[in-house]
């Protein structure tokens, strides 16, 4: 994951935006660690890790921005989605927004449900967020704010929004109840504090958190099942060790959430931070496992940005360094994978998406 903000080895800063605060992409982290060396081999899948695995160190290679800011371009507005004659309205799925608000309301205008005032225009249909809606980004509570009025306004007109917790959410509740309280991290000690920092916190999205956006976050569901489609944040099995239904792991995450407990929180975060248990031999088999427990057909997950999960990282030294390309979503792991996760940090492209995808 990238950075905006922190001190420490593993901050990377542009040379000429310091104070747009562009990150570069590190992994989620707690205490700092030593840069490993240019070259080093891709992460291996996450079954690979040991037992007390902790994200403690990068374990993803760094891509950085360059020295240049994305200047959204407003599409033309899209006409409003369809909707059916009877029954539900059509469904669509949204990937990490990480504070990028301006780039979300052009994605959600050029899909049709919202309006040129930022209103919800798309009658019945739903709407799936798959979680982090802040840090890195310049206005992450601006994207909370956007979330929790269209859920209202899409539940007047017959629809909803809806959002799953993304391991960016627990990072925030930590840092703000927990601050620089040591946990246990499995590699020493670390604070909810120092890994929001050196993950993207954004300082001027920690003055404007409210007790609102705190109850918001804290009650959203890890994973649900719409239409066949089994929705979740981290594209990790670790789920599993919630419980054995949508329902048990949904209320044991709450249950950890509302003990206030620092390291319970902490281990929560740790695990829905792993990543690439579908991406190498072997993945297809660990999405059914989800899909055994939990019921749907497919799976669809932010988390990894989807030019990690291609091995299209680009140059670390900058000389031939070209920006991602990312186009829609990846479907991998025998098909039974849906990646979300355009990489909207590192100049990618912040993806809405109607489900079943069009081929």
């Amino acid at each position: 994951m990238t950075q905006g903000a922190g001190q420490g080895p593993e901050v990377e800063r542009t040379a000429t935006l310091r104070d747009f605060r562009v990150p570069a992409y590190v992994h989620e982290s707690g205490p700092y660690v030593p840069h490993t060396q240019q070259g080093e081999s891709a992460p291996p899948a996450e079954e690979s890790y040991p037992e007390a695995y902790t994200p403690t160190q990068r374990d993803l290679p760094v891509i950085n921005r360059g020295d240049t800011l994305q200047v959204p371009v407003d599409p033309v507005p899209a006409a409003p989605a369809a909707q059916p004659a009877a029954g539900p309205g059509p469904l669509f799925v949204v990937g990490d927004v990480h504070g990028y608000l301006d780039e979300l309301m052009a994605a959600l205008r050029e899909q049709g449900l919202i309006d040129d005032a930022g209103q919800w225009c798309a009658g019945t249909t739903r709407l799936w967020f798959l979680g982090d809606f802040t840090d890195r980004g310049p206005d992450g509570i601006g994207v909370i704010d956007l979330v929790m009025r269209l859920s209202a306004e899409a539940a007047a007109a017959g629809g909803y929004c809806k959002a799953l917790m993304g391991n960016h959410e627990l990072l925030l509740l930590g840092a703000k109840r927990f601050g620089d309280t040591p946990v246990n991290s499995g590699a020493g000690t670390a604070t909810f504090q120092a890994a929001w920092l050196l993950n993207g916190g954004q300082k001027t999205d920690m003055d404007r958190l409210q007790d609102h956006h705190l109850q918001w976050m804290a009650r959203l569901d890890a994973l649900e099942e719409v239409d066949g489609y089994l929705l979740v944040h981290s594209d990790t099995t670790a789920y599993l060790d919630y419980g054995d239904s949508i329902e048990a792991v949904n209320d044991t995450v709450r249950e950890r959430l509302t003990r206030n407990d620092a390291d319970e929180c902490w281990d929560l975060f740790r695990k829905l931070t792993k990543r690439f248990s579908f991406r190498d031999e072997g993945g297809a088999d660990a999405v059914r496992s989800l899909l055994d427990t939990y019921g749907g057909t497919r799976i669809v997950h932010g988390h990894s940005p989807i030019p990690y999960l291609l091995g299209e990282v680009g140059s670390e030294d900058g000389e031939e360094s070209n920006d991602p390309v990312v186009e829609g979503p990846h479907v991998y792991a025998e098909g039974l994978a849906i990646a979300m996760d355009g990489g909207v940090t590192m100049a990618g492209k912040l993806l809405v998406r109607q489900l079943p995808l069009e081929h």
